[in-house]
């Protein structure tokens, strides 16, 4: 998900009081690792890619302090909520957001109406 949309959907949820419950803040088209990590190794110049095994994530995981599954486990969630309520994202595309995130982050879009990492709970 690109970090525009981030801000945006955080943005959107504060001001929607309606939108009170777990909200997945997630990128609106899922995509496994192997294509995530093929795109970006296509826009950095990256000929290929060295695997990243259990075994390897682990020690890292523990310096970091938190658990592996986080990493190694995928999870299919959808932005359901918030699309439901009038979101609509600016960056749908994995290529596209990549990319502008790779040239500087931010598109300086910075709607909070309608115009994906993890779930937000909105509480108030």
């Amino acid at each position: 998900m690109h970090v525009d949309d981030v801000v945006r959907a955080m943005r959107f949820l504060v001001a929607h009081d309606e939108l009170a419950e777990i909200v997945n803040v997630v990128a609106p088209e899922a995509s496994d690792n192997r294509t995530l990590m093929q795109t970006l190794r296509r826009l950095v110049g990256a000929p290929f890619g060295l695997p990243a095994y259990r075994w390897m994530i682990e020690p890292a995981m523990w310096v970091l302090r938190t658990e592996p599954e986080l990493v190694v486990k995928s999870r299919w969630v959808a932005p359901e909520r918030l699309t439901a309520a009038g979101f609509a994202f600016a960056h749908t595309d994995l290529a596209e957001a990549l990319r502008t995130s790779a040239q500087g982050g931010s598109t300086g879009s910075s709607g909070t109406g309608s115009a994906s990492v993890g779930s937000v709970g909105a509480r108030r």
